[in-house]
């Protein structure tokens, strides 16, 4: 048993669903653009439809987003893709993405989106916090193996 299969690694479970650049833009584009639907998310992307598609099918397959139907006059039922709970609770995976690469792959031009609070506007930052609510730095992170890690 390798404790690295998705049998047992959390990890590499969550991978299997996000683990894809394209999936990560398009849960990008609707967190923070709230873009909701295919041709949107084709056309911000530049994404094949083909891809695009596949990668919207397998999130909601994954319960990270759900189908909506709706129809604009005259035309077809077509459908819009929204997050599920599960899906914003990504939110902090996208934000330590975009921290690493505004520190370690800047633009020439700094960043293009903060993160600051919706309720005060004050700056935020992806961080570990202990169960008393209190930040704890990286170099005192460690994860431990818990009994139900393979021997």
């Amino acid at each position: 048993m390798n404790p690295r299969d998705a049998d047992y690694c959390s990890i590499a479970r969550a991978l299997a669903v996000v683990g894809d650049r394209w999936t990560l833009l398009i849960l990008r584009d609707a967190d923070l653009e709230q873009i909701t639907r295919f041709e949107d998310f084709r056309d911000r992307l530049g994404i094949a439809r083909d891809v695009l598609a596949d990668r919207l099918a397998a999130l909601v397959e994954a319960g990270v987003m759900e189908k909506r139907p709706y129809r604009e006059p005259g035309r077809r039922t077509r459908y819009a893709y929204y997050l599920t709970p599960a899906g914003e609770q990504l939110r902090p995976i996208l934000g330590a993405l975009q921290q690493w690469g505004d520190a370690h792959r800047p633009p020439a031009v700094g960043p293009t989106v903060a993160r600051r609070s919706a309720r005060d506007d004050r700056p935020l930052h992806v961080a570990f916090v202990d169960d008393t609510g209190r930040e704890v730095r990286l170099d005192d992170v460690r994860f431990t193996p818990t009994a139900s890690y393979p021997a």
